[in-house]
């Protein structure tokens, strides 16, 4: 939405006698002779990055698209000059703080400090209401609308998947890269959830729901690695083969060979 790594971001040492996933928590039985398939898996977890690490390392650019996303249009001018935009400045106002305590929860490293903030993103803080409140009063609003996301993403690094899945199906974006992020963290809740099944629906629809070289591979990935462990070999090869012949020059490729070599 599998083991996600909170508040560090170092992937956990695995353990002999099972193998560590990344992001299903339930994995398929190994061979610890072989030692090309323990080599591909350790692999897994050293390439594929969290959730919360890779949304705090691109959070300017979140940051970015949603102080650019444009509000008024020339056909409802009326209408959004005196009710939409007086709305939309309320929540505003509002929303500054829980963007702000979720921007120093992505960039705290202390675990216990990430709960904190997080926390304080979903109940609000400094007498303003926390980001639930917000999609819910302003709902209509691109405020409202941003809102139902740092709720998601707040919620899946507390461990709350079923309110991550409520809050970001609930969040729309046309920006190229963070309506895949949305739809890959949704993933990434069910596989916590150990619904390998749903989680590879949200995976392979966040791959294609736009076509780039930086969601697309990384949900590519993602749904060959849940296909493998579902035992769906011919998916998971598909996945895989589109990163090799697609995508070669990403992370994600980089031990591409032995992973299709799994699949086959």
């Amino acid at each position: 939405m599998a083991t996600f790594n909170k508040r560090g971001y170092k992937a956990p040492k695995p353990k002999e006698e099972k193998v560590e996933n990344t992001f299903i928590e339930e994995t398929p039985e190994i061979d610890t002779k072989d030692s090309t398939t323990a080599k591909a898996f350790d692999a897994l977890d050293e390439t594929a990055s969290k959730t919360e690490e890779w949304v705090a390392r691109n959070q300017k650019y979140i940051i970015g698209v949603i102080a650019a996303a444009a509000f008024v249009t020339l056909g409802y001018l009326s209408f959004q000059k005196f009710i939409v935009e007086p709305k939309e400045e309320d929540a505003t106002t509002d929303l500054f703080v829980t963007q702000n305590n979720f921007q120093l929860a992505t960039d705290a490293t202390d675990a216990k400090k990430q709960d904190s903030l997080y926390t304080l993103v979903l109940k609000g803080a400094e007498g303003k209401q926390g980001a639930p409140g917000i999609a819910e009063q302003f709902s209509g609003t691109d405020s409202g609308n941003i809102a139902n996301y740092y709720a998601g993403i707040a919620s899946l690094n507390l461990k709350k998947y079923d309110d991550a899945i409520s809050y970001l199906e609930k969040f729309s974006s046309k920006d190229a890269f963070l309506g895949s992020i949305a739809i890959g963290a949704i993933g990434d809740a069910y596989a916590q959830k150990n619904d390998a099944k749903k989680a590879l629906e949200m995976y392979e629809k966040a791959a294609h729901q736009t076509t780039n070289e930086f969601t697309t591979p990384r949900y590519l990935f993602k749904a060959g690695q849940t296909a493998l462990l579902l035992g769906n070999k011919a998916e998971a090869l598909k996945y895989f083969t589109e990163i090799k012949e697609k995508y070669d020059a990403t992370p994600e490729a980089q031990n591409i060979d032995a992973l299709i070599g799994m699949a086959q």
